[in-house]
């Protein structure tokens, strides 16, 4: 499991947006490599502060 910080706060305040662009592109990142799994998003005061990443690894 991965987890990324939300690290530019100043920026996504100014702009009134939940997520930064930077982190908005690396949601975008994860989100096209997961083939079987979940990308979680945690929010506190309507701010992403978080983001984890789930993979799994089936068998067929």
């Amino acid at each position: 499991m991965r987890n990324l910080k939300v690290t530019d706060e100043k920026e996504r305040q100014e702009e009134g947006q939940p997520l930064s662009g930077g982190d908005l592109n690396q949601l975008r990142e994860l989100l096209s490599t997961v083939k079987h799994g979940s990308v979680t998003l945690i929010i506190q005061n309507g701010k992403v502060v978080q983001i984890e990443k789930n993979e799994k690894i089936r068998f067929v």
